[in-house]
């Protein structure tokens, strides 16, 4: 199995193939699922890139976070059984209390995975109560939170606040992502960074996790 054909399909958003692809890849006597992983991931970074360098826009961003999602369904129960899988960044992602907007939360949450983190997404609308209850009950150490309308920023707050009420504050770091957002206000609301974009969040967060 050729593992640039996996790096190939991800970088041309191949989202219809990529799951027979990865399945081919994991029948190869002695493959490593990390061989895999490394080969997608390869893929998501060159994608990262051509949309820094406005290349690819955020349809195709949304595309490969797709088709990684994909990969992800069926390389996962692989690297869950291998015996490399090392203990990982558990992170929490969700779209603040009153706001639907997923689409920034959902590409992060795809080019995170594919970085080898734990991703705990509690999707939209999410109340600062069970973010508190996923950071006791997963021991994470990283919450991104996303917010697309204005009115829903003072949110974030809201969860800085709960956490530290919780005793939880200081073991996590909180970064929040969105359009009303810039990093003076991100402080502002209690958060320790803010990221323009999702390729951006995913650099801020390997920089958390010391990678």
């Amino acid at each position: 199995m050729d593992f640039e054909k996996l790096t190939e399909l991800i970088i041309e958003l191949e989202v219809d193939d990529i799951a027979d692809a990865v399945k081919e890849a994991l029948e190869v006597d002695d493959k490593d699922p990390f061989d895999v992983l490394n080969a997608l991931t390869k893929g998501m970074d060159e994608v990262g890139r051509r949309y820094e360098e406005k290349e690819y826009y955020l349809t195709e961003l949304v595309l490969a976070g797709e088709t990684m999602k994909e990969a992800f369904k069926i390389l996962q129960p692989a690297l869950a059984t291998s015996d490399k899988s090392q203990v990982k960044t558990k992170i929490i992602l969700a779209t603040v209390k009153g706001d639907n907007h997923d689409i920034g939360k959902n590409i992060l949450g795809s080019l995170l995975l594919s970085s080898g983190f734990e991703i705990y997404d509690l999707g939209m609308d999410v109340d600062e109560d069970t973010i508190v209850q996923k950071v006791k009950e997963t021991g994470a150490t990283i919450v991104g939170l996303s917010t697309l309308l204005t009115m829903t920023v003072e949110h974030i707050k809201v969860v800085h606040e709960a956490l530290k009420t919780a005793g939880l504050r200081e073991q996590v770091k909180l970064i929040v992502g969105g359009a009303p957002l810039n990093m003076e206000l991100a402080k502002k609301l209690g958060a320790d960074d803010f990221a323009d974009d999702a390729v951006e969040g995913v650099k801020h967060i390997k920089n958390f996790a010391g990678m």
